[in-house]
């Protein structure tokens, strides 16, 4: 006799509170997993299509670790000592932010300096903010030895974590089904495979589009040469997952760091307002239908609402699942909703 659908609702209700305890409690411990997971989930087709190219799978994911660890290197050798030189200096640049952007408007503005205007005061506000909280804030990010370890943690365990999961990843899938309620399997598939197309839609399509976006805003603003242009570039391709976000924060900053340093020089400024209009229309245009599609099922405010709700209930590592989360969400909302049309409290009893 099957279970009635108040039991198996307890049961299933109990086991998402006990998950949702468990991610609350373990915090960063589970961190590394997660990413590594991450990895491997994206990772997976590239496995299989070796597979079906003659490989086996243990050969297959030891090409796929090598190609990795060959771009890691080249991108330590070649990128990352000019982002962390640059996000420094940036970052040093900070508490005199202020004070140059006074001496700019001082020079260019005089009229909007007068001491008892708005601009003016809200100029010393901001200084005394950045100089009492930024300072202490640099300091303590740079001097923990708590995140120097979390980083090391992270650099070692996920890239290990995630060479066994994709090498496991067909026979835990297998495993994970076996245990699927009979009953309840094939419907359990069905909505699996909606929530792995929305995922694949989005991480795998949409974290590509972030990552050509990044190459081409960084690569634009270093050729017009802007100075942090890498940082800011690299910055509005993480963030493009947020439709015209990306392309709104990097715009501001980059075309704001350019009216500093070009000022004056206006072809300079309208080359770095060209990258971003550009970027932004073969972004919406070309590069993500082709890598992502008209549609993943994930409307950019329930993103937002999803990415704040689970980063202030879990931190950094509630951001990380909230993606996943909120795709799995959508879908069984989705499912709820068509279950509904269906039945007779929608249609009613004609």
């Amino acid at each position: 006799m099957a279970l009635s659908v108040q039991k198996q609702a307890t049961y299933w209700g109990l086991a998402a509170i006990v998950l949702g305890l468990l991610l609350w409690l373990l915090g960063d411990v589970i961190m590394p997993f997660i990413l590594g997971g991450a990895i491997a989930y994206c990772l997976d087709p590239v496995a299989d299509r070796l597979e079906k190219a003659g490989l086996s799978r243990v050969l297959s994911v030891s090409v796929i670790t090598l190609v990795t660890v060959l771009i890691f290197i080249l991108l330590v050798l070649l990128v990352i000592p000019t982002l962390v030189t640059q996000a420094t200096a940036l970052i040093e640049a900070a508490p005199d932010a202020p004070a140059r952007l006074r001496g700019f408007l001082a020079t260019n503005f005089p009229a909007l300096l007068d001491e008892n205007s708005t601009v003016y005061k809200q100029l010393i506000a901001i200084g005394d903010t950045i100089q009492s909280k930024g300072g202490e804030l640099v300091n303590s990010l740079l001097s923990s030895a708590a995140g120097l370890l979390n980083v090391l943690v992270l650099l070692v365990v996920v890239p290990v974590v995630a060479f066994y999961l994709l090498l496991d990843w067909d026979n835990m899938v297998a495993r994970i089904d076996d245990l699927l309620p009979r009953e309840h399997a094939g419907t359990i598939r069905g909505i699996a495979s909606d929530i792995d197309a929305t995922l694949a839609s989005f991480i795998r399509g949409q974290g590509t589009v972030c990552l050509v976006m990044g190459i081409f805003y960084a690569a634009g603003l270093m050729l017009v040469g802007l100075n942090f242009g890498l940082v800011v570039g690299s910055f509005a391709g993480l963030i493009t997952f947020i439709p015209y976000v990306g392309a709104l924060v990097g715009g501001v900053l980059a075309i704001g760091l350019a009216i500093f340093q070009f000022w004056g020089e206006w072809i300079w400024i309208g080359a770095v307002a060209i990258i971003f209009g550009l970027g932004q229309f073969l972004e919406g245009n070309v590069i993500t239908p082709r890598l992502v599609g008209q549609s993943v099922g994930l409307h950019p405010v329930w993103l937002i609402f999803a990415l704040s709700v689970f980063g202030a209930l879990f931190g950094f590592v509630g951001m990380l699942v909230a993606v996943p989360v909120a795709a799995m969400i959508g879908v069984l909302i989705r499912f709820a909703i068509t279950k509904y049309k269906a039945s007779l409290l929608y249609r009613g009893p004609s």
